[in-house]
């Protein structure tokens, strides 16, 4: 089936992507998921990773997405992440300081004062925004 869908990249601070896509690509909880136009609705959430996308003219596109919910209906998808960045908006400097408190905060043996699952979420949405943005 030809033609476009649209494609909703939100976050609760801004729109990150609002544009007609022939394809869109994100990483679901259960398994990354692809949506074309004609897709049947589901909703489900997103764990922390890359989404891709090919826009209305063929260029594939990337974005960091953490968490949140998706929907897919037959003419558009929308993404309600947690946080989100394309990929030439990731500063990468502020990405590796995340990732280094994060590694030391983890490094800290029986501390009462550090939420260790918390550290692992940092440390994960670090590492995947340095690996997005030094890929091209």
């Amino acid at each position: 089936m030809a033609g476009n869908i649209r494609l909703e990249v939100v976050t609760p601070e801004k729109y990150v992507v609002d544009e007609d896509v022939q394809i869109a690509v994100a990483p679901g909880s259960l398994g990354e998921f692809g949506v074309l136009i004609g897709h049947t609705p589901f909703l489900t959430t997103l764990k922390t990773g890359t989404m891709h996308y090919t826009d209305a003219k063929g260029v594939e596109r990337f974005i960091f997405v953490s968490g949140g919910f998706a929907e897919a209906l037959p003419d558009k998808v929308t993404v309600l992440a947690e946080s989100a960045e394309r990929r030439r908006d990731i500063d990468v400097d502020r990405a590796k300081s995340a990732m280094e408190r994060a590694q030391e905060r983890l490094a800290k043996q029986r501390a009462e004062d550090v939420d260790f699952n918390r550290a692992r979420a940092a440390l994960e949405r670090a590492l995947h925004r340095i690996k997005l943005a030094q890929t091209r």
